[in-house]
């Protein structure tokens, strides 16, 4: 070919590829945006929609119902105890699942607690999603004013889950941290699960009581946080949606292994436990949780799965807490796995209700793990648990014979990490409950059934001198 001609063909493309790469940019930026995708809207189901959805989900026809609560009825709850065991072996908390014994310290870490805990998560309370947000807290404000006749300082908080992966749930969790005026050092400060119920009449004049666990609370020294578990999770079903659930799950139902409310409000404290390790007034490593009923088993599953807690009291929770899911007495399992409660758990915890089902039936004698196992997953930290008595209207449907047979078989892994357990021995099957008001605290695992009712406020002030005892040591140490 010409070379003149090859040269001129070579400027003319050269010319068109100037043309083109000066034109792409001008023809791109006349496209239209791609609009984003709008994230799923929350389901609205009701607590029946979602039960049947995970009753679908696990394959399970039918259920057991559970027994009622008023003796009158004819479904109503055992309260023989000649009849209360029908599962009496417990599974052995230092044994692996390949047959070994535990007879270390380091086995019980490395090999049966991480077994134990995965078992929870799996069939009883659920897990903790990887994608949960990240909590903001700021101080929305501040105040001074006397507990008692002790001066205090107020600050009210709300700790703001990160919702702009999914904007149509919003989470914000409410505490109230108040602490003594007049601290020379930083101070152990107990979570109390506090939840403000609708106002009732003032009950008439009742005889003198002790002060408030508030009150004792800054009296001994302590700070206190209230944490009002309802801005973390609904207590229902039909929230499982919205709430800290809701936004990790975009709004979606939940997965057999997914977390129920009490892992949910365990979760809300231990962001509570984030904000006052930040906080140099505070001794964080001195900081405990309580709560009562529901939110006593809130306390003990906290404290079970955040080892940072120091310390925990665990007031009358029963069944799904310190009361062994193998006993036939009073609250029972299947009351857990019916609609009304089923949220605290985990899905899968609806197949050890199952009466019909792919996989057949199930019971609580099939269940992985009991309550023993939760109490001892704290070990060797504090554990007090406390009752009341059914003639005072902590009710014998709590079953708590079953709460201190569990307590007492918890004791080997306590006694095994260097602690101290109830002292009473490790035959939980002859276990029997101690004298009303004779508390067995010389231990970092305690126990005392007071003679009032559906409250832990009579055994304050046992708890608090007994925590300031051991957490005493543990810092002089």
């Amino acid at each position: 070919m010409d070379p003149e001609r090859s040269f001129s063909i070579a400027i003319a493309c050269l010319c068109v590829l100037a043309f083109i790469s000066g034109r792409a940019p001008q023809q791109e930026s006349n496209r239209s945006p791609v609009p984003a995708a709008e994230p799923p809207q929350p389901m609205n189901w009701t607590a029946e929609q979602d039960h049947r959805n995970m009753m679908n989900q696990l394959g399970v026809q039918a259920l057991r119902p559970g027994p009622s609560g008023d003796e009158k009825v004819p479904n109503h709850a055992n309260y023989d105890e000649s009849k209360a065991n029908p599962y009496p072996n417990l599974p052995d908390v230092l044994t692996v699942s390949n047959g070994s014994k535990v007879t270390t310290a380091a086995m019980w870490w490395n090999e049966r607690r991480p077994e134990i805990v995965e078992d929870f998560e799996r069939e009883v309370y659920g897990r903790v999603p990887k994608n949960v947000p990240q909590v903001t807290w700021s101080v929305t404000r501040r105040t001074t004013g006397l507990s008692g006749s002790h001066p205090v300082i107020e600050k009210q908080l709300i700790g703001h889950a990160d919702n702009s992966s999914y904007p149509p749930v919003d989470v914000n969790l409410s505490m109230k941290l108040v602490m003594p005026a007049n601290a020379t050092g930083p101070v152990p400060v107990m979570i109390m699960f506090h939840r403000e119920w609708p106002q009732r009449p003032p009950a008439p004049p009742a005889a003198p009581t002790d002060p408030p666990a508030t009150e004792q609370l800054i009296a001994d020294g302590w700070g206190y946080v209230q944490l009002d578990p309802n801005s973390i999770q609904a207590d229902n079903g039909a929230g499982l949606t919205s709430g800290i659930i809701g936004l990790a799950n975009r709004g979606q139902p939940r997965k057999p292994d997914g977390w129920g409310a009490l892992r949910a409000w365990a979760w809300g404290a231990s962001r509570a436990l984030d904000y006052l390790e930040t906080d140099k007034a505070v001794d964080a490593k001195r900081v405990g949780i309580e709560g009562v009923s529901r939110y006593g088993k809130a306390a003990l599953v906290t404290m079970a799965f955040d080892a940072r807690f120091a310390v925990v009291l665990v007031g009358s929770s029963g069944e799904g807490g310190a009361k062994l899911s193998r006993r036939n007495f009073g609250e029972a399992v299947e009351n857990l796995t019916g609609t009304g409660e089923y949220h605290w758990m985990a899905g899968n915890f609806l197949k050890y209700g199952a009466a019909e089902s792919t996989f057949g039936s199930r019971n609580p004698g099939d269940l992985p793990v009991d309550a023993h196992e939760l109490i001892a997953l704290c070990a060797p930290r504090l554990v007090f648990i406390s009752y009341g008595i059914p003639e005072k209207g902590d009710a014998k449907w709590l079953d708590q014979q079953g709460s201190f047979m569990a307590t007492v078989a918890a004791g080997s892994v306590y006694r095994l990490l260097g602690a101290k357990d109830l002292g009473v021995g490790d035959d939980y099957h002859a276990a029997k409950l101690p004298p009303v008001n004779q508390g067995l605290l010389d231990g970092q695992l305690a126990w005392r059934q007071h003679d009032g009712g559906h409250t832990d406020a009579p055994n304050w002030k046992y708890f608090l001198p007994w925590a300031d005892h051991f957490l005493n040591a543990t810092k002089r140490a």
